[in-house]
């Protein structure tokens, strides 16, 4: 039998029976969809963090009371760490002899910001920070200037907007100069930032930044926590240098006993990076061994389907062996019918997958992806599991005795 005939006849047997095919189908689907849609999803977010986590730069590190990305509930000896406060920074910058620059930023409030009649909701985030940020946090000035020395020295009440708010409240006008209103407070703006989009479906650019000096004396709590310290290495090659030399010197300050583990966390773009791999590692492994369960019932019901499949075809297959057809035609027919059903389920499931994982995509505004390697995968399992769960019918089929098998009503 020419392989070409037994691919015509395998795809009929199958035509022949749509709704038992379909149903069969449907098993494999949704194995395959199981795999793919979680592991799409999570590469997705993967290779957004990294892209975002760039902003850290090759010659940048941070330092936090706790860690960024918390995987589980903290251990209570982090959570109860001392503040890490501004007074902190102030000592440890005068303190620095390897040649770095050093920049805060701290949240004080979520509030509206006014001017004359025109408001925006009441979203805008109002950051305390210092002459540095836009160098060590990647922002750019697109009108006027950012914070000087000068404004952090005398806390003045200036301000610099988002791009985003600065469109809201001045759509036809130029904000520089304009006194805007803030949580009760009013504030002169001397900038505006460029554009930097969306973080997780969080828009970057209503925030507003103001100098931490002012932002202290109008809400008080000096020795409040400073969410997050950048420390930029002048050179790539002073990094390490740079690490040890703020590990030494932030433990004095911060009074940690010798032989004690730090009280603060030193994070760099790879650190945080393999804090999120392992976590996206585990949702991907979850992900797989769900599908892979799935994939497992839908090669028994291909099996099923196919024994029963045999036992209907008796007739036909002792007709065929008594006009020449061969043990191997006949499984190699069988065993076509199972490839087909593992292979369109298994193409089925990999683009609907694939689509439903870029909904995350979609949400949060970000660069799809596609799981090569895993598409890839689930091909060859496909085919495994036509093989091994279709290839006992195919064997049971090939061997049916011509005689027995004209008899059989």
């Amino acid at each position: 039998m020419a392989f070409l005939e037994a691919f015509r006849m395998a795809w009929d047997a199958l035509r022949s029976h749509k709704l038992r095919s379909s149903l069969t189908l449907l098993g494999m689907v949704i194995g395959v969809f199981a795999i793919i849609v979680s592991v799409t999803g999570v590469e997705v977010i993967d290779v957004y963090f990294k892209d975002r986590l760039q902003f850290l730069g090759a010659s940048t590190f941070t330092i936090r009371r706790t860690p960024s990305i918390q995987l589980g509930e903290l251990d209570p000896s982090i959570r109860n760490r001392p503040a890490i406060t501004y007074d902190q920074v102030e000592r440890l910058a005068r303190a620095m002899t390897t040649p770095v620059t050093i920049s805060i930023i701290e949240d004080f409030a979520l509030a509206a910001v006014r001017y004359e009649n025109r408001e925006t909701e009441p979203n805008v985030v109002l950051l305390g920070t210092d002459e540095h940020m836009p160098g060590n946090f990647s922002y750019e000035i697109e009108q006027g200037r950012f914070l000087s020395e000068q404004d952090l020295q005398y806390a003045r009440p200036v301000i610099v907007l988002g791009s985003a708010v600065a469109e809201e409240l001045f759509p036809i006008e130029s904000p520089l100069g304009k006194t805007v209103r803030m949580d009760g407070h009013r504030y002169e703006v001397i900038g505006v930032l460029k554009e930097k989009g969306s973080f997780l479906g969080f828009n970057q650019d209503t925030r507003v930044f103001a100098p931490i000096t002012r932002l202290m004396s109008l809400y008080g709590q000096p020795d409040r926590n400073i969410a997050t310290i950048s420390v930029r290495a002048h050179e790539p090659q002073h990094l390490r240098a740079a690490m040890d030399e703020v590990i030494g010197r932030f433990r004095v300050i911060r009074k940690v006993p010798p032989g004690r583990d730090n009280n603060f966390e030193i994070e760099t773009n790879d650190s945080m990076q393999s804090i999120f791999e392992a976590f996206t590692g585990t949702l991907t492994l979850g992900g797989a061994v769900i599908g892979l369960i799935a994939l497992l019932a839908a090669g028994i019901g291909i099996m099923n389907i196919m024994l029963v499949s045999v036992t209907e075809r008796t007739r036909e297959i002792g007709i065929r062996k008594a006009v020449g057809a061969r043990r191997r035609d006949i499984m190699r027919q069988f065993l076509l019918e199972a490839f087909f059903l593992c292979q369109i389920g298994g193409v089925f499931g990999i683009v609907l997958g694939a689509l439903v994982g870029n909904l995350v995509a979609v949400y949060f505004e970000i660069s799809p992806a596609f799981p090569t390697g895993w598409a890839v995968g689930a091909v060859v399992m496909v085919t495994g599991i036509a093989l091994l769960f279709g290839g006992y019918p195919a064997f049971k089929a090939a061997g049916l005795n011509p005689i027995e098998s004209l008899r059989y009503e």
